[in-house]
């Protein structure tokens, strides 16, 4: 057999295994950083966390961590560099949930201050609020946080079985509940079981993990509360209060209305649609396993975000570890998919990014487990990218557009 036919059955092999991996393997579940129970900061799995809780990323990938046990808010970079953000207490002693506004501002909630609080880009931290208006009132173990397009912060205040919100001028109030119970309706008329987790997303509906109801509650900006999926204790997809949960944790929501939850006691990460309907998305029997889907395993998943790019950051607290779900190729806006290609594909040094009526800022290489390789700054006058450092393999490029993100796969020869 000549050179030219092996190369061209290498090139057909690598298709081949490309296609298979569109169909069949969408979400792949890999450890993006920690290892064993400790304090150390290193890279992906050379690093060590102590139960891990709220995770949340920023707009440009950095992972952000309320590392419980050891008292600190740890920061991951888009490559898996982790490096301790604040240090223990004063600042903190037992962080909790985690948020990251627009402006790269991280807020932290802390059970044993009953507060929260603020950390400056500048690495600044400042007590943001302890309750009512101000730092005047009582929250009672604040757990999940949330920031909104417009400032606002949203905070499960777990034993007072309420959410508050506090708006930029600083009052805070109670935007659902305060009861102990399970009941839907407006503001104070609303009952929850010790909610843990909440989001909020570009509408400013608010998400909460009512984890004791075993319940994902929806909160619309008026105070009107619903449940939006869930019902009794158990593990069951299916539609709205069809589907069951285990003391759901974490919840999170991405530019689409999905909204995604760290069911804890069922070892899983659901999905629910816009329209309610239920998925399992990751995880299977407690324990640890990276992998696709339900072949992956998590133990206790506590708290979760999602990324610009539909990438889904999981603290596996009970395993110390970041988890990266990647779902790079969940793209359904299939009109702008066919502004974009790439050639030549298979290509061996370089490859050429193609536009149609739309404009590039950025190009991020992946590889097939989702992990960041390199990013490349794109424009009108240089749409070419050096893959000549790349192993022969599958790849993939997002490629930031001005009307969304685009992924597209590529074959190293």
């Amino acid at each position: 057999m000549n050179q030219i036919t092996k190369n061209n059955l290498k090139t057909i092999f690598l298709l081949f295994s490309c296609f298979y991996f569109l169909n069949i393997n969408a979400q792949t579940v890999t450890t993006f950083a920690g290892s064993t129970s400790g304090l150390l900061d290193g890279t992906g799995t050379a690093a060590q966390f102590g139960l891990p809780n709220g995770v949340s990323v920023d707009a440009n990938g950095n992972v952000f961590v309320a590392d419980t046990s050891n008292s600190r808010i740890r920061k991951i970079t888009a490559t898996g560099e982790v490096t301790v953000l604040t240090q223990a207490a004063p600042q903190f002693q037992y962080p909790i949930g985690v948020a990251v506004d627009a402006s790269g501002n991280v807020f932290a909630t802390d059970i044993y201050y009953n507060c929260i609080r603020k950390i400056l880009t500048t690495g600044v931290v400042n007590t943001v609020v302890c309750g009512g208006t101000g730092t005047a009132a009582n929250f009672d173990m604040p757990y999940g946080v949330a920031v909104g397009n417009d400032g606002t912060i949203y905070v499960a205040d777990k034993n007072n079985n309420r959410i508050q919100k506090r708006t930029t001028a600083g009052v805070v109030t109670t935007l659902a509940g305060g009861t102990f119970g399970l009941a839907d309706g407006t503001g104070i008329a609303a009952k929850f079981n010790f909610p843990l987790g909440v989001a909020v997303d570009a509408a400013g509906n608010v998400f909460v993990a009512d984890t004791s109801n075993n319940r994902i509650r929806k909160i619309t900006p008026t105070g009107v509360v619903t449940t939006f999926a869930g019902s009794t204790s158990g593990f069951q997809d299916g539609t709205g209060t069809n589907a069951k949960f285990k003391r759901p944790y974490g919840v999170a929501v991405d530019a689409s209305g999905n909204v995604f939850v760290a069911d804890t006691e069922n070892n899983r990460i659901r999905k629910i649609t816009s329209t309610g309907i239920v998925t399992t998305l990751a995880g299977s029997t407690q324990g640890f396993a990276d992998g696709n889907g339900t072949v992956a395993k998590f133990d206790s998943p506590r708290s979760l975000a999602v990324d610009a790019t539909g990438n889904i950051f999981v603290a596996d607290t009970d395993n110390y570890r970041i988890r990266k779900i990647s779902n790079i190729l969940a793209n359904t806006n299939f009109q702008l998919q066919n502004q974009v290609s790439l050639y030549p594909n298979p290509a061996s040094t370089f490859v050429n990014i193609k536009l149609e009526d739309i404009s590039a800022s950025k190009a991020t290489i992946l590889d097939i487990n989702g992990r960041i390789l390199q990013f490349v700054i794109i424009n009108d006058n240089n749409k070419t990218i050096d893959i000549s450092n790349l192993d022969t393999g599958i790849y993939f490029i997002q490629i930031t557009t001005d009307k969304g993100i685009v992924s597209k796969k590529f074959v190293k020869q």
